[in-house]
């Protein structure tokens, strides 16, 4: 599989009124619970993972397709996906039913686009009518579109300290500015329609949030990045206090 196939992970959270997109030639996940929503949705799965503590239905039985985590497990099934997704190829990720619902769930799953980024993927995700991601020394170039005034853009610093932003194109633009993870400088904004824009970093790791109607923004990366997402776990967590 290639570098450029796109994977779509199904999770356990919430849907909201967004309608799930599976480019055609898409490697296809189920996450747990998102299983139920595959099923739902008439979507097979190129592979199911889980631990199934939050699935609802039967428990899938084509072990050929199937990779049954413990419960007791370091890596959230999300991660575990992502590892799978990982070594097929993927780079970029549309994960559906990752927001809302738990707010760690929420938290994990917005720290998870920050690990794609750092070894030069991407992951979107989407959920009630937004879509957030992750960009690390890198560019988010938008082409011009006609998202209405008031669905926000919002930009917020992972690191502890990212520099050089900057976002042309934007009601608010910015031009090389300092971010800080303790400081909340770039909520709020907005597209301006008829008008292209970016979100770019030169140092550092953004979270960003944009209307689900927004085009998909074209990624560029100012470097190369090594390494993967690590192997895939599937042993009982080494960590764990026993009696």
């Amino acid at each position: 599989m290639g570098m450029d196939q796109i994977c779509v992970i199904f999770g356990a959270g919430e849907y909201y009124a967004d309608e799930p997109t599976v480019p055609a030639g898409a490697f296809v996940i189920a996450a747990d619970g998102g299983l139920d929503h595959t099923r739902a949705l008439g979507v097979t799965a190129d592979v199911v993972i889980g631990d199934f503590d939050s699935l609802q239905g039967a428990k899938p039985t084509d072990t050929d397709h199937t990779i049954a985590l413990p419960s007791e497990k370091d890596d959230p099934d999300l991660l575990s996906a992502l590892k799978i997704g990982w070594s097929h190829g993927c780079r970029e990720f549309h994960i559906y039913g990752a927001l809302g619902g738990r707010i760690d769930h929420s938290i994990s799953a917005i720290q998870l686009t920050a690990l794609l980024a750092h070894h030069g993927g991407i992951g979107f995700l989407h959920g009630d009518g937004t879509i957030v991601t992750a960009i690390c020394d890198g560019r988010l170039a938008f082409p011009a579109n006609d998202v209405a005034p008031g669905r926000m853009v919002s930009v917020f610093s992972h690191s502890d300290t990212s520099t050089g932003v900057d976002e042309p194109g934007l009601k608010y633009e910015l031009a090389d500015g300092t971010l800080h993870s303790d400081t909340v400088q770039g909520v709020s904004n907005e597209f301006r329609q008829g008008v292209p824009s970016a979100i770019s970093v030169r140092s550092g790791t953004l979270i960003v949030t944009f209307p689900l109607e927004a085009p998909t923004p074209q990624v560029t990366r100012y470097h190369g990045f090594t390494g993967d997402l690590g192997a895939l776990d599937t042993d009982v967590s080494p960590i764990l206090v026993r009696e």
